[in-house]
């Protein structure tokens, strides 16, 4: 059976709604640009603002997310349905992970004062951001754990063997807090724009990105990711989404 043409009356009702969506301001431009599911949407914020890992606060209370409740091979994880927001300054884009937990497996020892290398075999909330559209195996990691550690890294999965460089510094901040009696934890993230090397930030600047969670014990151990990968690790940049910064 042969496709069927678009008719004149397709193409104008096309380009009355995307008028509209023009119309209507940069709120539903982004929110129709972002309907296929691999944008999530940094909403311009004033001003830097303190990290409270609550999503009842003013910075964060009205501002629209998107959801990671896949495994790596998009199979549904239960009652861990984790949303994501995010934020941007002049200097900085923030993140916010809203983390629903079954079981908690966090190292017994917590250190915040440094970063904590293989921070990722314990429960994590990651961000991987990557600048280059061209070399998108380079990009750079941020972890958070539900007691405020973090590590980050400079990943370049071009290399052989790959190169995850744990000496890199962003000088990027944390903040986290569990909600024992709702079982859900939250993580906050503040990265400097610079360290991603997002130059020159304005509405529609867009990286690549892709976000997850590592949550729960060995014996019980739950991988998601907001694009799935289709593979066995998170390390795979060929399924990132993009990030796009939005006024």
């Amino acid at each position: 059976m042969r496709p069927r043409a678009t008719s004149r009356v397709d193409r104008t009702v096309l380009r009355i709604v995307f008028s509209c969506a023009v119309l209507a301001g940069p709120a539903a431009a982004a929110r129709a640009s972002a309907a296929d599911g691999s944008v999530i949407v940094s909403h311009r914020a004033r001003a830097d603002f303190a990290l409270t890992a609550d999503p009842g606060a003013p910075a964060w209370k009205s501002v629209q997310g998107v959801v990671a409740e896949n495994d790596r091979f998009g199979k549904p994880v239960p009652h861990h349905r984790t949303e994501i927001r995010s934020r941007w300054t002049e200097k900085n884009v923030y993140f916010l992970f809203i983390a629903p937990y079954d079981e908690l497996y966090v190292k017994p020892d917590p250190t915040t004062t440094a970063e904590t290398n293989k921070l990722w075999d314990w429960d994590v909330a990651e961000a991987f951001i990557g600048t280059d559209f061209q070399d998108i195996k380079k990009y750079k990691e941020f972890q958070v754990s539900p007691q405020s550690e973090w590590v980050d890294l400079a990943i370049d999965r071009g290399q052989t063997p790959p190169s995850h460089d744990v000496s890199w510094n962003s000088g990027y901040e944390v903040k986290a807090r569990i909600d024992k009696d709702k079982h859900v934890w939250y993580g906050e993230m503040r990265i400097p724009l610079e360290a991603i090397d997002v130059k020159a930030p304005k509405n529609g600047v867009e990286t690549r990105i892709n976000l997850y969670r590592c949550q729960g014990p060995p014996a019980d151990r739950k991988y998601i990711n907001w694009q799935t990968v289709n593979n066995e690790t998170f390390h795979t940049p060929e399924a990132f989404g993009r990030l796009r910064l939005d006024n």
